[in-house]
Parts: C-alpha cells; structure tokens; sequence
C-alpha cells in the first residue's frame, strides 16, 4: 500500500465515507471536516477502498486517478466518468433538450460560422469552464463584440486550452446583488448529487447576492437537474440550474462534484446526507 503524495489527508467520516483532501484555501471549496463531523484516520484499512477527492481541481484527473490506485484508493468518478461529468461535449449530447443550443470546436470559430449555427447573442466557454465568469470573455451580441472576445479568448490562461463552446444565449431571471464585476448573478441553484439521489442544493451565487426559492420552484427545478443526473453517468455530480425569464428551469452546467465549490450549499448539511444514503456504505 503506497504512501499519500505529500500534502494529501485521508480520512473516514462517520465510519462510512472515505474523504481524500487537500487544502486549496479557497473558502468556497475548503471543509473542515475534523472540526464538523466524526472522523478518524485509521492506520489499518481495507485492500481497496473508494474514496470522494477534495483536493481542488486537478491538471491531470488521469494521473491522480492512477495515483490513488497505486495506494490502493479508487476515486468515487472513474477518469471516464470525470470527463461525462466536466466537459460539455460529454455531458451535452445526454441532456440536449435541457439546456441551451451549443457547438464545440477545437478554437474559437469564425464569426460566420457562428451566426449560423446558433445565431446572435451567445454565450462563449470553455469546454470545462468560464474564465472567472467575466462577461468580456463570455458573452457577444454580435459579430464585432465576438471578435474582440476571441482575442481575450486566446490569451487567457483558464481558457485557452480548453475547447472552445458556443451557447445560445438564454436570458434568465436576475437577481438583486451586490456590486460585481462578474456576470450578473440569476435565480440560478446548485444541486449535488450522490449516485442519482440529491444529497445538496443551494444559491449559486450567495457570495454576492441573497436570494432563495419557493416550494414549488424548487420541487420543479430539482425534477429538470433530476432527470440530468440520471442521464449522465457520474456518480457524484453538480448540476447547476438555472430559471430563465418566462419561468423555464433549465441546466446551466454540470461538473464532477469533487471539483466544484459549495456555493450557498452547506458542506455540513451535504455530507451529513451523503453518509446516510444506502450507497455510501458501498463505497
């Protein structure tokens, strides 16, 4: 049984979940497990366990993968469900008809090729991610504001690499926030789920904007990012919702839960759920 990279921490919480971690110092991302819930580090373990990594987004899922299976850990999301979980174009095709019109190219297309495969607005991301959700690198109302972000596109450290995808631009419902130089903050809500069960869901963006729904708007968001869970074989996952104008409940984006903050989600109230659910004890 190989020792853990330096830096990584592994415990059993409530006896039941494995919790590999790293500390990111990202107050949205970092638990302090210890200090919330029962853990324990045992010396003896079993030949083989699963384990859920909180150890910040890996640049190589891959090889942290195999590096856990060196030390006898297997990672909750194998490498190819990590990939049906985080990047669009996997995740994409499963739930076409609950999310917004998009297309993915190796770099950022001509301006032409764009207008006629989804039209103007759009909404411009990387296969994985936005770049800090600045609007200047992400959204274009035309073929000139285009222009000008693909030359912000292709300089970016966080998007450069990625593929790049086109969205139809979805006007959704605002909310009152803060002052912000991001995007503006929507009537959008994370969800978390654990093997197809919802085990956390919370406000996007409760760092600068305070809002929260009803019974009823919640009963029918989480039935929408329900049937794309199940859809999207991932077993631990996030997906984001979002309401647009006329009341729709759509699918902003999914992503390998081991990697994805807690937004307005409490770390406490989630893995307090996840060490109850039947599987975890599977795991």
């Amino acid at each position: 049984m190989g020792d853990l990279p330096t830096g990584y921490d592994l415990m059993l919480i409530d006896d039941t979940v494995w919790i590999l971690t790293q500390k990111t110092n990202n107050p949205a991302y970092d638990f302090a497990f210890d200090s919330a819930l029962a853990c324990r580090r045992p010396w003896q373990r079993p030949n083989q366990i699963i384990a859920v990594a909180r150890v910040g987004a890996p640049q190589d899922y891959d090889t942290l993968f195999n590096q856990m299976i060196d030390c006898k850990i297997k990672l909750i999301n194998s490498p190819r469900q990590h990939l049906n979980g985080s990047e669009l174009p996997e995740w994409y095709p499963c739930i076409e008809d609950l999310t917004p019109k998009s297309a993915w190219f190796d770099s950022p297309p001509q301006s032409g090729d764009v207008a006629h495969l989804i039209g103007w607005p759009v909404f411009v991301k990387g296969a994985r991610q936005t770049s800090r959700h600045d609007p200047r690198k992400s959204i274009a109302r035309n073929a000139a504001e285009y222009e000008a972000l693909v030359e912000e596109y292709r300089c970016d450290s966080i998007l450069g690499w990625q593929r790049c995808v086109i969205r139809e631009f979805v006007e959704l419902r605002s909310v009152k926030c803060d002052s912000t130089i991001k995007i503006r903050p929507s009537f959008e809500f994370r969800t978390f789920w654990w093997y197809g069960q919802l085990v956390g869901s919370g406000p996007y963006w409760s760092q600068f904007a305070r809002y929260s729904w009803t019974n009823e708007e919640r009963d029918a968001c989480v039935a929408v990012a329900r049937s794309a869970a199940s859809r999207v074989d991932c077993p631990f996952m996030v997906v984001d919702m979002a309401q647009t104008v006329d009341g729709q409940w759509i699918v902003i984006e999914c992503n390998d839960a081991q990697e994805s903050g807690y937004a307005g989600v409490s770390p406490f109230a989630l893995w307090n759920e996840i060490v109850r659910q039947p599987q975890s004890m599977d795991a």
